[in-house]
C-alpha cells in the first residue's frame, strides 16, 4: 500500500513541478536571458525552505507525522501541505493579508512536534485540516519573500520541490523506524521539534 501511494504522490508532485516550469517557459519563449532568470528564480525558491529552521523542521515533521498515522495519511498529508502552501503563496503574490504569519509558522513547529512526540492519530480529514492550515502560513511567508524581479512560477516550483524532498525525508525516517526502540527515538525527536517551536513562539 505504501509503495503504491508514494509513487502516486511522487508522480503528482513531479507533474505539478513540471507544469509550473512549463508555464514559465511558455510565458518567456526563446529568450536565453529569461531562461537564466528562471533558473535563478528556481534556485532561490529551492533554497528558501532550507534557509530557516522553522520551515525545515515543519516540513520534516509533516513527513514524520504522516508516517505515524500510516495508511492514506502517508501520501495525503505530504500532498496537502505543498498544495495549500501554493494557496498561501498566491495570497502573498496578490497582496492579500494573512494575519499572524510568524506566529502561525512557529506554532506549526511546536504543534507538529507535540503530535509526533505523543504519536497522536487523528481522522484523516482532521489531520489534513491541521497540516493545510499550517501550510498556508508557510506558503504566505515564501510568497512574500519572493526576490524582486523573480519569476513567481519558477520560484514556486523550487520551493515546492524542496518541500517535497523534506517531506520525503521525514517519511523515510518515520517508515523505517518500525521497531519499538526506533519509534521512541522518533517521538523524542518530536519533543525536540516542539521545544524549538516553543522557543520560536517566545520570540514572536
Amino acid at each position: 500500500m505504501f509503495r503504491i501511494s508514494s509513487k502516486t504522490g511522487a508522480r503528482i508532485g513531479v507533474m505539478a513541478v513540471a507544469a509550473l516550469a512549463a508555464g514559465s517557459a511558455i510565458a518567456h519563449p526563446g529568450h536565453p536571458d529569461s531562461m537564466m532568470h528562471g533558473s535563478a528564480s528556481f534556485m532561490a525558491g529551492f533554497e528558501h525552505p532550507f534557509s530557516g529552521i522553522d520551515h525545515l523542521l515543519a516540513m520534516l515533521a509533516v513527513g514524520l507525522w504522516a508516517a505515524q498515522n500510516k495508511r492514506s495519511a502517508l501520501w495525503v498529508l505530504p500532498l496537502a501541505f505543498p498544495l495549500m502552501m501554493v494557496v498561501g503563496a498566491l495570497l502573498a503574490f496578490n497582496g492579500l493579508s494573512l494575519p499572524a504569519v510568524e506566529t502561525g509558522i512557529a506554532a506549526s513547529v511546536a504543534v507538529l512536534g507535540l503530535l509526533i512526540a505523543f504519536a497522536v492519530r487523528m481522522p484523516l480529514w482532521a489531520s489534513t485540516l491541521v497540516v493545510s492550515l499550517f501550510a498556508m502560513f508557510h506558503g504566505y511567508a515564501h510568497g512574500s519573500e519572493l526576490p524582486h524581479g523573480s519569476s513567481a512560477a519558477m520560484y514556486g516550483a523550487g520551493f515546492i520541490l524542496a518541500t517535497a524532498l523534506l517531506h520525503a525525508a521525514g517519511l523515510g525516517i518515520g517508515v523505517f523506524a518500525g521497531k519499538q526502540m526506533a519509534d521512541r527515538v522518533v517521538r523524542i525527536g518530536g519533543f525536540g521539534i516542539a521545544a524549538v517551536g516553543a522557543y520560536l513562539l517566545s520570540g514572536v
